[in-house]
């Protein structure tokens, strides 16, 4: 599934091991996970609801965001970028990342446009050392236009 927000693979892996794998990758592009829900929890507390394990992620890279807050500082409000992780069926896990393209879209400030950029090149990479080392299916939207 190829969207118009998100950069998007299946892992072969259950939740936990993605989410570890997920973060090496993004670790590589000097990024990292910096928030995260556990919705299935929070569906159990707050609703009573039952559902497949599912976290939402805050990814960012320092670099990045620091761009995008000195050309533009309430652009704080979209940081950082979102990323949803879910195992719907055991042991294979969604992961889709936000393209920053998003954010720029939100903007008509060239150091965003720029900094947006540089971050969907990033995940663009990320997502291919997913697909690369784990055999992934991988598809993003940037790729797909």
């Amino acid at each position: 599934m190829t969207t118009a927000y998100a950069l998007t693979i299946d892992l072969p892996q259950p939740l936990p091991s993605a989410i570890e794998t997920l973060r090496a990758a993004l670790a590589a592009e000097h990024m990292g996970i910096v928030s995260e829900v556990d919705v299935q929890a929070t569906l159990k507390a707050k609703l009573g609801l039952d559902s497949h394990p599912q976290k939402l992620l805050g990814i960012c890279s320092p670099k990045v965001a620091h761009s995008i807050l000195s050309a533009e500082p309430d652009m704080g409000a979209m940081l950082p970028c979102g990323c949803g992780v879910a195992e719907a069926r055991p042991g294979v896990t969604r992961i889709a990342l936000q393209d920053p393209a998003v954010i720029a879209a939100a903007t008509d400030n060239a150091a965003v446009h720029a900094a947006c950029e540089t971050a969907t090149a990033a995940l663009q990479r990320v997502v291919a050392r997913l697909a690369n080392g784990n055999e992934g299916t991988a598809s993003t939207a940037a790729n797909a236009s």
